[in-house]
């Protein structure tokens, strides 16, 4: 089933989302503890047509390269898999736990889970609670591992996908991944470890500029 919904469109995934958690109203009551929850249909599909809902894994891995702190990153997979390896600067909250934390509102919030099924639950539920700027990670921790731990510069490739992967193999670096260059993409995540879990080092020969902590505030 999780592979299945995994190669759905994000349109579709979000429609059996919004059925399912129809369903579950009706026979759990309220699942979610939203009984005043309500959906502008024009929104959502306005949301999802152009897919503003979403940020780009190379977008996420620029913003904590940068070291943006005007967002929230939220990892709805299980404890054991957070704690096995977590993107950094990520936040460990359950679906079922998510309207009982502190995150406001009108707060950016990025949400990603393994496979995608639990990001679109959590994104629809949070859109039913009215809260503004909520975002799915595209492909999710998959596409996370894929493109930013283990990106791979496939065979024949122009002398631009060459200097693209240059700058791939640098963030891939300052993540702790291991980029792979002339290798079939049917081998690359064979006997790969995931990186230690830490805030990386900083290494990136990128300008960067961190915003300083306001005094007194």
């Amino acid at each position: 089933m999780k592979k299945l919904f995994g190669t759905l469109s994000v349109q579709k995934k979000l429609a059996i989302t919004a059925v399912l958690l129809g369903i579950l109203s009706l026979f759990a009551g309220n699942p979610y503890e939203t009984a005043s929850a309500t959906v502008n249909n024009k929104e959502l599909s306005m949301i999802v047509e152009k897919q503003v809902d979403h940020v780009s894994v190379d977008e996420l891995a620029g913003w904590i390269i940068q070291g943006k702190a005007d967002y929230r990153l939220i990892d709805l997979n299980d404890e054991k898999q957070f704690g096995e390896y977590h993107i950094p600067t990520a936040e460990n909250v359950s679906i079922t736990d998510l309207t009982n934390t502190d995150l406001l509102r009108n707060e950016k919030i990025v949400l990603y889970s393994e496979g995608g099924i639990h990001s679109a639950q959590a994104w629809m539920l949070l859109k039913t609670r009215d809260y503004k700027a909520v975002y799915m990670l595209s492909g999710g921790l998959d596409e996370w591992k894929e493109s930013i731990l283990f990106p791979a510069l496939k065979e024949g490739y122009s002398r631009q996908d060459s200097l693209d992967f240059e700058k791939k193999k640098q963030i891939s670096y300052y993540f702790g991944g291991v980029p792979h260059s002339g290798t079939k993409e049917t081998g690359l995540k064979t006997n790969i470890s995931l990186p230690k879990i830490e805030m990386p080092a900083g290494n990136i020969p990128v300008k960067t500029t961190k915003k300083k902590k306001k005094e007194g505030c």
